[in-house]
């Protein structure tokens, strides 16, 4: 799986998740993703970093190593647009794919 589309799962789980005190950690772990730990931790350090969410700390130490301080992931203002601009370009891909099936000679 490519990490846009992980990336989108989880932001679209945070975005479910919203309607709920309580946040399932299951919705975005490695295993559900499936992709390794390493890999999780890398893209939430992205997403923290880029401010597309909040509520956790992902770092490394000088060996590499993650340092994660779990609290309530949330997304913020940025992630949602985020996830509506990518909704609309998806559409915006299966419509174009549609017409080119759809016509021959494309």
């Amino acid at each position: 799986m490519d990490n846009v589309r992980i990336i989108y799962r989880i932001l679209k789980a945070l975005e479910a998740s919203m309607d709920s005190e309580e946040f399932d950690e299951r919705m975005i772990s490695a295993e559900t993703l499936g992709i390794s730990q390493y890999r999780l931790y890398s893209i939430l350090r992205m997403l923290v970093k880029a401010e597309l969410i909040e509520g956790i700390a992902v770092d490394t130490d000088a060996t590499g190593n993650f340092l994660i301080s779990k609290g309530r992931p949330r997304l913020t203002l940025q992630g949602l647009e985020y996830l509506n601009e990518n909704s609309m370009m998806q559409r915006a891909m299966r419509m174009a794919k549609g017409i080119k099936d759809s016509v021959p000679g494309l």
